[in-house]
């Protein structure tokens, strides 16, 4: 049993051994329609759809939907307990080719890939003559392009193999690993973003201040999803609703029933729109919108439309449920000319799940919205301005304050949608391997945010039957990348002999994403059926 795909001998090693164990456990069984056996899954995880192109090409996305994942705390190390299936089929749960439909599949379980990073290894690791040797003819695909690769091991962060991995490239959407690993090294895992209400200067006015959280929702509790799937208590958005129910309370107990409403704004600086703003793949980055201004909150697509003004609708909706609480609000809610004082009398607040459950969220779904976001809480706790300047200057310093190298690394913004962003292959992986550390525990949801290679996130619809990659399903996890004619995957991979491997591909390409994708996974497929000493 090879994570359902393969031989028996996949067993060898300390992470392949716990996969084994841990699927025998779970129990759970995906079926050619997508549908799964018991146990049934866990509320609260993403599910939906993979990642596109970022519309400078003509398609949407680098923005997919998440996939399911557990709630892992980053203290705590990987869970050992199941992986939740797909909302959707993953991609192995119908051929490309139109035919018969493959076996059930089991899933594969959080933690089993990264098992090796936790326990150690068994095995030698691989050479840089059996890495060459394994992946020539995979390298060498025409489709790739100029294609640059890093391969490390996850136990020391050495380097085993590359070409071209000091070559600074395009990141795309792999950029939001340097965000996620400078925001848990700076900042607490159980962070929280905070949207308060507070009494105004004026007599009768109430502000709504912004506090950086783009998953606040304006969507009733029972309604809530993140990519098609309940919430539960520790991925659950905070509530807009919630918070007007404080504030009405709050009024109406010091006997106010009719206020006048702002919004204050002031917590970023600088220009909100990225240069690559299309009010699909990225909103306006501002400090307050609810449901990551989508103009449908219930939208799934990989780029939805978004509102053109986040922060006056987000308003609009709070003027709408404080009246529905019966407080009328005067007017039309307004941008407050003043940040709100320090000690303003709080009239309601409510808050997002922790640092640990976005970072993992902004991973697994590609979320660029967030990754903003997060991008100017790094910022704020370095000092410096919360916009996209300040942001990627706090993320590069905090990197290299951690030893990454950092030559020939460009950052323009958070999320990897600036065409100008650089990042070589080698730096990635040392991301990576910083991430796997026992010396960085905070790091971990870095690692547990990575989409599952067929299951979740980015990676759901890949690795198919018809990919060339099916066999390494559930053995790789990893952060996708697509902007016009580039793509980029890094993650971790557990190999034939149960160690794990970080890997960075890195391509520019004239052929079509979906070509070069599927080459780039049949390269990290590659690893995982290879021993390579």
């Amino acid at each position: 049993m090879r994570a359902g795909v393969g031989a028996a001998g996949r067993r060898r090693g300390t992470a392949a051994g716990l996969a084994g164990a841990a699927l025998l456990v779970a129990g759970a069984v995906l079926t050619p329609g997508g549908a799964y056996a018991q146990p049934s899954p866990a509320p609260g995880h993403s599910a939906g759809r993979g990642e596109d192109d970022d519309g400078q090409g003509g398609r949407r996305g680098d923005h997919g939907k998440a996939g399911p994942r557990t709630g892992e705390s980053p203290s705590a190390g990987p869970a050992r307990r199941a992986e939740p299936p797909a909302g959707s089929a993953p991609a192995g749960s119908a051929p490309a080719d139109g035919g018969s439909a493959p076996v059930a599949r089991p899933v594969p379980p959080a933690g089993a890939v990264l098992a090796a990073a936790e326990d150690g290894p068994q095995a030698a690791a691989p050479t840089a003559q059996g890495l060459q040797q394994a992946l020539r003819s995979a390298l060498a695909d025409r489709s790739l392009g100029t294609v640059t690769i890093a391969v490390a091991d996850a136990a020391d962060g050495r380097l085993l193999y590359g070409s071209g991995e000091n070559t600074p490239a395009t990141p795309a959407s792999t950029t939001k690993l340097a965000t996620a690993v400078a925001a848990l090294s700076l900042l607490p895992a159980d962070t929280r973003l905070a949207t308060r209400v507070v009494r105004g200067s004026t007599p009768g006015t109430v502000t709504l201040v912004g506090g950086g959280d783009p998953t606040l929702t304006a969507l009733p509790a029972d309604q809530v999803q993140i990519g098609g799937q309940p919430v539960d208590a520790d991925t659950a958005p905070a509530s807009l609703e919630a918070l007007a129910r404080q504030t009405a309370t709050a009024l109406k107990a010091a006997g106010t029933t009719t206020v006048q409403l702002d919004y204050d704004l002031s917590m970023y600086t600088g220009s909100p729109q990225h240069r690559n703003h299309d009010a699909q793949n990225i909103a306006l980055v501002v400090p307050l919108m609810v449901d990551e201004a989508k103009a449908d909150p219930r939208s799934r697509e990989e780029a939805p439309n978004r509102v053109a003004d986040p922060a006056g609708a987000a308003a609009d909706a709070f003027a709408a449920m404080l009246a529905a609480q019966g407080v009328t609000v005067e007017g039309k809610a307004r941008p407050a000319t003043a940040p709100a004082a320090a000690d303003a009398p709080v009239l309601g607040k409510v808050e997002s799940p922790t640092l640990a459950r976005l970072v993992e969220r902004l991973l697994t779904t590609s979320d660029n919205q967030l990754a903003e976001a997060i991008a100017r809480q790094v910022a704020l706790a370095a000092h410096q301005p919360a916009g996209f300047e300040g942001a990627a200057t706090a993320v590069t310093r905090q990197l290299a304050a951690l030893g990454v190298p950092m030559t020939g690394v460009v950052l323009d913004d958070g999320s990897g949608l600036h065409p100008d962003d650089r990042i070589p292959p080698a730096v990635l992986v040392r991301l990576l391997a910083l991430a796997a550390s026992d010396q960085h525990p905070e790091l971990r949801p870095v690692l547990t945010g990575l989409p599952v290679a067929g299951f979740s996130g980015t990676l759901d619809r890949r690795y198919g039957t018809g990919s060339g990659a099916a066999d390494a399903a559930g053995l790789i996890r990893a952060k996708t990348g697509t902007l016009s004619g580039v793509n980029t995957l890094a993650g971790t991979v557990v190999d034939a002999d149960g160690r794990l491997l970080l890997f960075a591909v890195m391509t520019r390409t004239s052929a079509s994403a979906d070509t070069a994708r599927a080459a780039m996974d049949r390269i990290a497929a590659r690893l995982a059926a290879c021993g390579c000493h």
